[in-house]
């Protein structure tokens, strides 16, 4: 995979994939910049470097119709702010004629940001009659789009076949370093970190650690799968009943591989999410009936902070509880703290993860935090995604 300064771009048209995919409130107005300003290293040194910029993103699910709520007018608009000396031009729409005018007159150091590419439902079909499109016009495509690298689509694939030279951006490039050093030769131990509700999202990225962790710590709802498949009574919390066998089978390989796979020892019950308040702590089965587990419990915090402080090397991605309520956030809290304080090599793989670490306030005390949550799990599943294969 080439990185975009191995690549001559002044004069040239460059097309360059972002996510812009950042939260709006009710009045278009943009809660969180993280992403924009994730990309803000790449494109300015495009510009930098005489480029015409093209620039495209997706934000939201508009479902292949256009969906003015879903504009990325506003992201136009907060550029103009961070990059007062570069002329913004926002497009009317993503192909067609008055687009193709606007690309064939752009000047270098311009920037043309392109309306949101899933307007169109070629997009996510990844039409290659929609990737020529994108592509007219263009010398080099520059991917910068981790968070969406693991879809197969128009503006992160698809394009890569129509455009002669490619590479990675900034962005994209620090995210593949830091999770093959997760992925290809991990220092020892190992120690992987698994939270969040569901087993199912994250069955390949379990069955890839179990071959390369040393140490596995399961918490979140998730936890209560496992614990229920080792014929454990636990109450009202969450199962995924269709994912006992599956549950099983990931520790069977677990204890063959020689695989510490720990799962909470004691645990915070409630009456509800809801109730928003800890009813009891129990280090015992079977849990009451009318009673959910919300948290992970002392002796599980305990027990998981030793292993944290003999990793060399930290993976975590999802909540270890219900860590938006506060009565609930304390295992996912102090699990952060453990992180941040480890001497190891640490990577968070985005989503709900990045919260709790901003929450804990150690977020520049993490090695790397992934701007890609389902990107950067698919990564450690699979050593690659969609969108750094196209680029080879």
């Amino acid at each position: 995979m080439k990185f975009l300064e191995e690549i001559e771009v002044r004069g040239k048209t460059v097309f360059l994939r972002v996510d812009f995919n950042v939260p709006l409130d009710e009045g278009q107005n943009i809660r969180d910049d993280t992403r924009i300003q994730a990309s803000l290293p790449t494109i300015k040194y495009l510009l930098e470097k005489g480029a015409k910029l093209i620039v495209a993103s997706h934000l939201g699910r508009p479902k292949g119709q256009f969906n003015p709520k879903m504009s990325l007018k506003p992201v136009a608009a907060h550029l103009e702010k961070l990059l007062p000396e570069t002329r913004i031009i926002m497009a009317p729409d993503v192909i067609g004629e008055a687009v193709d005018k606007l690309k064939a007159s752009l000047n270098v150091g311009q920037l043309l940001l392109l309306e949101n590419v899933r307007f169109y439902k070629e997009e996510t079909d990844n039409d290659p009659g929609f990737s020529r499109k994108l592509a007219e016009g263009c010398q080099v495509f520059i991917n910068d789009a981790f968070g969406s690298c693991h879809r197969a689509h128009a503006s992160v694939v698809g394009i890569a076949a129509f455009i002669p030279e490619k590479a990675a951006g900034y962005l994209l490039k620090k995210e593949v370093d830091y999770l093959s050093k997760i992925t290809h030769h991990p220092e020892k131990p190992f120690v992987a970190i698994l939270g969040g509700a569901k087993i199912e999202d994250k069955i390949p990225v379990l069955e890839s650690l179990i071959n390369k962790a040393n140490t596995v710590l399961i918490g979140g709802a998730m936890a209560y799968t496992f614990l229920k498949a080792k014929n454990l009574q636990v109450g009202k919390s969450l199962v995924e009943e269709d994912k006992l066998e599956i549950a099983a089978q990931i520790m069977k390989k677990a204890k063959e591989n020689q695989v510490r796979f720990l799962l909470p020892s004691d645990h915070i019950l409630a009456t509800s999410i809801e109730s928003q308040e800890a009813k009891t702590t129990v280090d015992s089965y079977p849990f009451p009936d009318d009673l959910m587990a919300v948290d992970i419990g002392p002796k599980t915090i305990s027990e998981y902070k030793n292993q944290i402080k003999t990793a060399r090397t930290i993976f975590w991605n999802g909540p270890l509880g219900v860590f938006e309520v506060e009565a609930f956030a304390r295992g996912t809290i102090e699990i952060a703290r453990a992180v941040a304080e480890s001497e190891a090599l640490s990577v968070v793989g985005g989503g709900d993860s990045i919260t709790a670490i901003h929450k804990a306030g150690v977020a520049d005390k993490i090695n790397h935090i992934s701007t890609g949550g389902g990107a950067s799990l698919e990564f450690v599943a699979y050593g690659t995604l969609p969108g750094i294969e196209a680029l080879q």
